[in-house]
């Protein structure tokens, strides 16, 4: 369906408006965020875009797994392939500068034909919690932490990950946290990293050897959850697209390989008031019932929740005792052992850090289960387990070990899908449990190799 043309480009960003400086922009990607938190959508000449009225995409994607399966679930009509309706959100439209032609991509909000948000979109799930947090007069600040792998191309995925040739011509096998020549390893990644950061608008916090081989965190400066989880929607085909021009890979998967530690997107959360004042510290500077609350939140749901923080098999392999994830909920000030952190901050600044959640979480679905469990806290007057002085490590591990358990414990916990939404949340662990048992049926190599001829 064919709009009168606009001039759309002046409602861009001033950051995209100034990379494009006057050329003519080619092809525009009309995308959303699926479940797993890819990139879908269509991409189409900018003449086209500009007379389109509305773009459609049907509602069947969000009922794919991470192989691509489509999973029959208890919904009327469910293969009629209806369609979703795609509206550009201009505020997010920034530049592809990996492409060879002039393209920009644009996030969509996704309604159905009569304009009301649809449920199963993880953007809106995110703002159907904000919305929550709005009616009670709060709105919630964060900022996500980036990690992920540099490895070496992997074509056989029967073989093993490994790190990348370093700019010495050795394998990147450094795991000195924080280490400034082992970031210099791997400098041209780098380099492409900020050059196409610069190029969306977006500010890097800073960048960080972390303590895997190859492995490196990113974090971002806090801010709106949608927006920040834009970022890191965005910031993940930006960083893939930096190591493929350097003929490696990077990879978001929680545990890419054996004897490495995982990668994780630790969540930083406040909350402000109306008046912008943050409402986890009272006037006198001390911590507020309403933070305790939060915390409470945080230790009392997150298992509940698990499977949106560790969303695939894969993710419970990071917490382990001998790793750096954590495997309890204990509490502490400065403790980076513990599940929920509280890092040293001015009281203005005083915030809950989710340490739990792994960076293969799809980052619109992990900020609303977060937010959502502190904010069932919050509202419930939940109280926290008293703050743990020593290493959480050497307590009981209590977070549930596979993704099935994980899908147990949510179907005990109906109030968090009260706030997620109900439709959203049973297509959600349909997709999971699917996925789960499809692992089930795939035979390992520990399997043959220690069974075949031992048992």
């Amino acid at each position: 369906m064919a709009r009168k043309p606009v001039n759309y480009v002046s409602k861009f960003p001033e950051a995209t408006q100034e990379w494009l400086d006057g050329r003519r922009i080619e092809e525009v990607e009309c995308i959303i965020a699926d479940i797993v938190g890819m990139s879908r959508g269509k991409a189409m000449p900018s003449s086209t875009f500009n007379r389109m009225e509305r773009t459609f995409l049907p509602t069947s994607i969000f009922y794919q797994t991470i192989a691509g399966d489509y999973v029959d679930m208890e919904i009327e009509n469910q293969w009629t392939e209806s369609d979703m309706v795609l509206k550009p959100d201009y505020s997010t439209a920034v530049a592809a500068p990996w492409a060879d032609d002039v393209t920009v991509q644009v996030i969509h909000d996704v309604v159905d034909l009569d304009g009301n948000p649809i449920g199963l979109a993880p953007r809106n799930v995110l703002r159907r919690v904000l919305d929550l947090y709005k009616a009670e007069g709060w709105t919630p600040v964060v900022a996500p932490e980036i990690e992920f792998y540099l490895t070496k191309p992997n074509l056989d995925p029967a073989q093993p990950i490994e790190p990348p040739m370093g700019r010495t011509g050795r394998r990147v096998v450094s795991r000195q946290a924080y280490s400034m020549a082992a970031v210099d390893e791997y400098g041209k990644v780098i380099d492409d990293i900020y050059d196409f950061a610069e190029a969306q608008g977006y500010e890097i916090d800073t960048i960080i050897q972390e303590g895997g081989a190859g492995q490196i965190e990113i974090n971002l400066v806090h801010g709106d959850p949608v927006v920040l989880a834009d970022q890191v929607f965005y910031f993940k085909r930006l960083i893939r697209e930096a190591a493929f021009r350097n003929d490696c890979f990077a990879t978001f998967m929680a545990k890419p390989m054996q004897d490495e530690p995982g990668s994780a997107m630790h969540i930083h959360q406040s909350i402000v008031d109306a008046d912008g004042h943050n409402v986890f510290t009272a006037p006198d500077g001390s911590e507020t019932e309403l933070f305790f609350r939060f915390i409470a939140g945080q230790q009392k749901y997150i298992p509940h929740a698990i499977s949106f923080f560790a969303p695939y098999v894969n993710s419970y392999r990071r917490f382990v005792a001998s790793g750096s994830a954590p495997i309890n909920l204990e509490w502490g000030a400065d403790n980076r052992t513990t599940g929920i952190r509280i890092p040293i901050s001015s009281d203005a600044a005083r915030r809950v850090e989710n340490r739990v959640v792994g960076m293969d979480s799809n980052p619109y679905l992990a900020l609303a289960a977060s937010l959502a469990c502190g904010y069932l806290g919050m509202k419930n007057g939940l109280k926290p387990r008293e703050p743990l002085t020593g290493e959480a490590y050497e307590q009981p591990h209590a977070l549930p070990r596979s993704l099935m358990r994980g899908l147990e414990l949510f179907d005990e916990a109906p109030e968090l899908a009260g706030v997620l939404g109900e439709e959203f949340c049973s297509v959600y662990t349909a997709i999971k449990r699917h996925e789960a048992e499809a692992f089930l049926a795939v035979i390992s190599p520990w399997e043959r190799e220690h069974l075949l001829l031992n048992v």
